[in-house]
């Protein structure tokens, strides 16, 4: 049985939480604060947090940076916060997805197998399919269907590799170019358009129209499966 940690202080959202995830068979422990919720989460590992980021404690934030000390479980915030801002500082701390208050049910459980099969496609596959094309992560090598090798720059692998490392995951501007490119250069965001456009060049069908190398406009890019 899956087990979900629910971290909210508002009490009717936190019981048509439980009320919901029970009734899917999800085993659930609750938390109403930052301090609450990492002494749970230490003591029933979850295998997915749905956090919200307005605690009493302290920011919701830093239960996510937290919790990335120890854990890889996906974090899905649930928050009132919808200020680009407040998205890219969640992401950037962890998280793996955000949702906005007000919410429906069935876009929260819809998300919540979303980004548990991410999180299981993540840890299984070390072949992943882009389009017409298979990245063998293990062996750095990059190949068309009929077994003709993409040439890529060790740029690019990089850049590559972290993104179909984290399937389905909004990957921030600031996270991928300090993977990439490391401490310095969190604003050079002219690099990553470059990248991302000789990537979907040399991977898309149509990369005008990307389908697996997206952009999310404001903050950052995802990929796809």
């Amino acid at each position: 049985m899956t087990r979900v940690l629910v971290v909210d202080d508002e009490p009717q959202i936190v019981r048509a939480l439980q009320i919901n995830l029970k009734a899917r068979r999800y085993e659930v422990q609750v938390a109403g604060s930052g301090t609450a919720a990492l002494k749970v989460a230490a003591q029933h590992p979850p295998d997915l947090v749905i956090l919200d980021l307005g605690l009493p404690d302290f920011d919701g934030v830093e239960v996510i940076r937290g919790l990335r000390g120890w854990t890889e479980a996906p974090i899905l915030v649930l928050s009132g916060r919808t200020d680009a801002t407040d998205k890219v500082e969640a992401l950037d701390a962890g998280a793996d997805d955000y949702v906005t208050k007000p919410f429906g049910i069935d876009e929260l459980l819809a998300r919540m197998r979303a980004v548990l099969r991410r999180s299981n496609l993540a840890q299984d596959a070390p072949v992943v399919i882009v389009g017409g094309a298979q990245v063998d992560l293990s062996a750095k090598r990059v190949t068309l269907d009929g077994g003709e090798d993409i040439r890529l720059t060790p740029t690019e692998w990089h850049l590559l590799e972290v993104l179909v490392r984290h399937p389905g995951k909004l990957m921030s501007q600031r996270q991928l170019l300090t993977e990439v490119w490391g401490p310095g250069y969190e604003s050079a965001s002219g690099n990553l358009r470059f990248y991302m456009g000789q990537l979907r060049r040399k991977l898309e069908a149509d990369p005008a129209r990307p389908a697996h190398l997206l952009t999310e406009p404001g903050m950052g890019y995802r990929f796809e499966p």
